[in-house]
């Protein structure tokens, strides 16, 4: 059995369709159809039914598709680590994170990623936690940025650093140059722009609040953390956000609060068992030498 044989395998599963899974592959379909049967004959059983106008999986199929998925994934992590170079002077680095980190983090550690390692390619996706998780199971990310533990039993979590979240102000909002902490009730009464409800961080902040029995005055609510920045720095609005992210707008002044929010854990997400590129190693290494507390 050779490589070939499961990508066709694959191909065909996926496209229901001889023709079009030829087309996929850039191969003849007689070609494709000669390799199918030599894998069937392998295998000693018929893995697509034929008789129908579209091609559809045997019983015998359908239970080796996943078998063969698994054995393409790490047939391809084997590709990448005999291509990975010790010195870095190339390789790739597929990375995602859940949103609030693009506001604070993405940015200085990719700098001086690319500083120490320039010639390493790095995709960088936005999504959330589940999706992430998702991906890395099906190998299709190397590392991902989250919070808390991991969700599913095929991913592990290691522990970054802790984050807090902190109210914000804009420069001319009346509470700019607050300096006692903020009472819950006070805090109550404060029109908000925050983030919206299908955000880990909005939940976060949900519960701090009914945990506080207090109703926040959401006035606005915003499905990106760039938006929120630019009009709390514009209106009389205040904002819940990680505290990191004053730090890298002076525009946007802290508000302590008596009743202060708990910190959260950020973990980096892997796919148990799965090889770690020096390209992965090299950034665990650049994120645990930022200081984001």
């Amino acid at each position: 059995m050779l490589l070939r044989h499961i990508r066709y395998f694959l191909a065909v599963a996926e496209q229901g369709n001889f023709t079009r899974a030829a087309e996929v592959l850039h191969v003849s379909q007689p070609t494709l159809s000669q390799q199918i049967k030599q894998l069937e004959e392998q295998l000693g059983t018929p893995l697509f039914d034929r008789t129908g106008r579209a091609v559809r999986l045997t019983d015998a199929g359908a239970a080796w598709m996943r078998y063969a998925r698994l054995a393409l994934q790490d047939l391809e992590a084997g590709t990448r680590a005999i291509h990975d170079v010790a010195t870095l002077e190339r390789g790739s680095l597929r990375l995602a994170m859940t949103p609030t980190f693009t506001a604070y983090l993405i940015g200085p550690v990719i700098d001086a990623f690319y500083r120490r390692y320039p010639g390493v390619s790095v995709s960088i996706h936005e999504m959330t936690q589940d999706r992430i998780e998702a991906q890395l199971a099906e190998d299709r990310l190397d590392l991902g940025i989250a919070f808390g533990q991991a969700q599913s039993a095929d991913i592990e979590a290691e522990d970054l650093f802790s984050e807090s979240l902190n109210m914000m102000v804009g420069t001319h909002h009346p509470l700019a140059q607050q300096r006692e902490p903020l009472s819950a009730q006070a805090f109550e009464q404060q029109p908000l722009v925050l983030l919206s409800e299908d955000f880990a961080t909005r939940q976060f902040i949900d519960d701090y609040c009914q945990r506080l029995g207090i109703r926040p005055r959401v006035a606005m609510e915003a499905n990106a953390i760039g938006a929120i920045i630019d009009i709390v720095r514009r209106s009389q609005l205040a904002t819940l956000l990680p505290a990191a992210i004053a730090l890298e707008n002076p525009q946007l002044h802290p508000v302590s609060l008596i009743d202060a929010m708990p910190v959260r854990q950020v973990v980096m997400l892997q796919r148990k068992g799965a090889y770690r590129s020096a390209a992965s190693q090299a950034f665990i290494e650049v994120l645990h030498r930022q200081n984001f507390m």
